[in-house]
């Protein structure tokens, strides 16, 4: 388990940090063979998937056996919110790769290419792309036959809208939820958690549904260009964070059901919660900048 010297709490030596890293190098190595079309790819992805979720099964068992034994202190507490705090701040980071990504593409390369900007832009699009015209969403790409481009784009004010109302609905009933638990209200808890799964997950069906849509009516695909590879990257992964932040709370529900929540020790569905509105922000910036703009 662990050990205290005194006031300061000393966590066991564990394997599980090496173990998760390999599992990481797998599902890195995994993707880039994916996207290779190679055998070896899917192999290395789910099987590093599977490591990290074994990975994080042993670790929030761990942790939970340390509160249970009644080693929770401030200490403690304090590394539980600044671990979550950091990782939340590194998937920041990762989706602002993807925005850098969409505003370069959308501010300085695709204008480039069709001669706006300099002399070697003008030079570029006289030379190479005379008939190429800068508009977004990318429609036409510089050469459409070997890349063909979508038939046309999603509309904002359907399924994007409506997934929006419902995740911010899901945002007010997880708050909802924590204030149940402030309060020792345990059915106000648990329904709250109940409300925000249900809306995650017909969020979810809303997005497989608008996929579908998108490769059958739009002809919209990770290789119908820098559109297409763009709105998937950013709305996939996000999608991916939904799952995962679905996943956290029915965990957090089933625990919930056994009464492992009060209104002093809760930091379980706390950080869930942080995770849950950090993907609800994710998706307001997604909304406005892939759907909307």
């Amino acid at each position: 388990m662990s050990a205290s010297h005194g006031s300061y709490y000393v966590p066991e030596y564990s394997p599980l940090p090496i173990i998760a890293a390999i599992g990481i190098f797998c599902i890195g190595y995994g993707s880039i063979h994916l996207l290779h079309a190679h055998l070896v790819g899917p192999i290395m992805f789910f099987g590093g998937s599977l490591i990290i979720a074994g990975v994080m099964f042993a670790w929030f068992r761990a942790v939970f056996l340390e509160n249970k034994a009644g080693l929770l202190d401030a200490q403690m507490d304090r590394s539980y919110r600044w671990g979550m705090f950091w990782f939340i701040f590194t998937e920041v980071c990762f989706f602002g790769i993807f925005f850098g990504a969409l505003f370069y593409t959308r501010i300085v390369s695709v204008p480039n290419l069709a001669g706006e900007g300099n002399s070697s832009a003008f030079l570029t699009q006289m030379l190479l792309w005379p008939n190429f015209k800068a508009t977004w969403p990318l429609l036409v790409n510089p050469d459409p036959q070997a890349f063909p481009g979508p038939a046309g784009t999603l509309h904002t004010w359907r399924i994007p809208a409506l997934n929006t109302l419902i995740l911010l609905s899901s945002a007010v009933a997880v708050t909802w939820a924590h204030w149940g638990i402030k309060k020792n209200n345990q059915r106000q808890f648990i329904t709250g958690l109940i409300i925000t799964i249900v809306l995650g997950f017909i969020f979810l069906s809303f997005q497989a549904y608008e996929y579908v849509l998108a490769h059958t009516v739009y002809q919209l695909t990770m290789s119908s260009g820098i559109y297409g590879s763009t709105f998937f990257m950013l709305t996939g992964f996000h999608a991916a964070h939904v799952t995962i932040g679905a996943i956290m709370l029915c965990v957090i529900l089933v625990r919930a059901t056994k009464g492992h929540f009060n209104s002093e020790d809760h930091f379980g569905f706390e950080a869930s919660a942080w995770y849950w509105h950090f993907v609800d922000v994710v998706w307001l910036f997604l909304f406005i900048f892939v759907y909307w703009f």
